[in-house]
């Protein structure tokens, strides 16, 4: 009888360890500076250094000034906020971001930076439990943060920045990169009744509330467009005749001036000489 029964408790027991959540995973930090969050497995994927220098970025002084004196003070272990970056698209919020913490990063060498998908907002309380016990120090990045899905992802991002009972984790700072001040989705309320939607709406403001730190990128003037292309064609050595004639012909077929087109300028500019650029 009991030989009969083996079999069937084999299948019973493959079919509870398939059902069960994934086992944690025990991060391992020292490996990288830059990783990349999974929250279906809990693994963590290093990534390599972010290659563009904080110097390249054009246009954006001020901001960076002020982006990094804050992340300075959190690898100190000082009073800092989470930061929100907010602004027209191709502006450089996600490279400055990203730029900002390699540099910081050379003078701290626990200072670890970790991107989550927007898209899995969600998980980030759990994220966060799981970095609290840890020694590092974290920068928390979510690229093109907006709440799509509703207020459902407003309230996880909340619980995470405010830690529930247990006070928000006092290694990990949250930084964000919007094209909305409000993160609030261009469909908000289309389909929704009025008090559903007011109440979405209020719950998705007051999470920009969280961030203390509001970094704003305007439009980009031509000059100011101008001097980034400049400033690349310097650090990369690509010489050309009329070269501000030629950016502002580019710029003018994409309908836009950034320093994500000047960045794409530069690229283009780069193939046509020969010669290879770093991203």
């Amino acid at each position: 009888m009991t030989d009969n029964l083996e079999p069937v408790l084999s299948r019973i027991a493959d079919a509870l360890e398939r059902l069960a959540p994934p086992r944690p995973v025990t991060p391992a930090f020292g490996y990288a500076r830059l990783f990349r969050h999974d929250p279906t497995t809990g693994a963590f994927h290093p990534a390599p250094d972010y290659p563009l220098p904080l110097a390249a970025l054009v246009g954006v002084e001020r901001q960076k000034e002020r982006f990094v004196e804050n992340l300075e003070r959190f690898a100190k272990g000082l009073p800092c906020n989470h930061a929100l970056l907010w602004g027209v698209r191709g502006t450089g919020k996600s490279s400055l971001a990203k730029a900002a913490f390699m540099s910081v990063a050379k003078h701290a060498k626990d200072l670890k930076l970790i991107e989550v998908d927007r898209d899995q907002v969600t998980a980030l309380p759990v994220l966060f439990d799981v970095l609290r016990a840890r020694a590092e120090r974290f920068l928390v990045l979510c690229d093109d943060l907006s709440f799509e899905e509703g207020a459902a992802a407003a309230k996880a991002l909340k619980s995470a920045l405010e830690g529930g009972v247990s006070g928000p984790p006092a290694n990990v700072l949250f930084t964000a990169t919007s094209n909305r001040r409000h993160l609030m989705p261009r469909s908000n309320g289309e389909d929704r009744g009025l008090i559903a939607t007011a109440e979405d709406a209020e719950e998705e403001v007051s999470v920009s509330d969280r961030f203390g730190l509001w970094i704003g990128f305007p439009p980009m003037d031509q000059p100011t467009y101008l001097a980034a292309v400049k400033g690349y064609a310097k650090r990369y050595g690509l010489k050309t005749d009329n070269l501000e004639r030629r950016a502002l012909q580019w710029a003018q077929l994409r309908g836009a001036r950034s320093g994500r087109v000047a960045w794409q300028f530069i690229r283009d500019l780069a193939g046509e000489l020969g010669k290879t650029l770093p991203l």
